[in-house]
């Protein structure tokens, strides 16, 4: 196994479960510390425990992950939950931000209540902001520093009945370009993922079984991908290697886009 994070601390939000759960795991594999952010208390501690314990039994150095309780909509929590990670480790190498929820499905535009697009856009887009304004600071005293946001390929290609979550995550596609070039000279990159649809709670819980279906038939490769397969992109997307790519947005997507 690769050992690309030794000695780097790594935030994720959204590390409870699913994505976030994934590449929190893939970067501990590869001696990250870890700092969880999530706002599933109970989740995050049993979460926390397992990646310790099997970094234990894998003979790693790396100790228990940091948990942080916090929800990413509050601006407040996220700037203290980052504070207390400078606090704890003096750094934050990479910021992974994995916290976001689908929303309403099955409902074209003009069938979407007001509230629902709201939370949807307060979770997947002003609380990555929230995350991503809160380390950048602290990256830019070091002259260093990977953030990597969870977008979709909805956001590049729009997913029907989901026109909330598309529009969220076209804007963080949006953002994350802004933020590499605004950071391009300073050794923070910033780049995005979009992934295809992947087997996750959120994704078995918060869609139709229809419109499941529907969207694994839009995939080439004709099966959903794993949060494994997505991690992986996201543990370059992270590393030292990854120093000639910013603002950009990775495709995870078994092939639904090939641009």
């Amino acid at each position: 196994m690769l050992r690309r994070f030794e000695n780097q601390v790594a935030v994720v939000t959204g590390g409870a479960q699913g994505l976030g759960l994934a590449i929190a795991r893939r970067l501990a594999g590869e001696g990250a510390q870890l700092a969880l952010l999530d706002h599933n208390g109970a989740g995050l501690e049993e979460t926390a425990a397992a990646l310790a314990g099997a970094g234990a039994a894998q003979g790693g150095s790396v100790g228990e992950p940091l948990t942080l309780v916090a929800d990413v909509t509050d601006e407040g929590a996220v700037d203290a939950a980052m504070a207390r990670v400078v606090e704890r480790f003096g750094r934050i190498d990479v910021l992974v931000t994995a916290a976001g929820i689908v929303g309403v499905t099955d409902a074209k535009a003009h069938q979407v209540r007001t509230p629902d697009f709201d939370r949807v856009l307060d979770v997947n887009l002003r609380g990555m902001f929230f995350c991503i304004r809160a380390v950048l600071p602290t990256m830019l005293k070091a002259n260093y520093g990977r953030i990597v946001n969870i977008a979709s390929i909805s956001g590049k290609d729009g997913n029907e009945g989901m026109m909330p979550y598309t529009a969220s995550k076209a804007a963080v596609i949006g953002m994350t370009m802004v933020i590499g070039r605004e950071y391009a000279h300073t050794g923070i990159t910033c780049n995005a993922i979009a992934p295809a649809l992947i087997a996750t709670a959120m994704t078995l819980q918060g869609l139709h079984p229809e419109h499941y279906k529907q969207l694994t038939a839009r995939i080439p490769m004709a099966r959903t991908g794993t949060p494994e397969e997505v991690a992986a992109v996201a543990a370059f997307a992270a590393s030292r290697e990854c120093s000639f790519t910013t603002g950009f947005t990775f495709d995870a997507s078994g092939g639904r886009a090939v641009y």
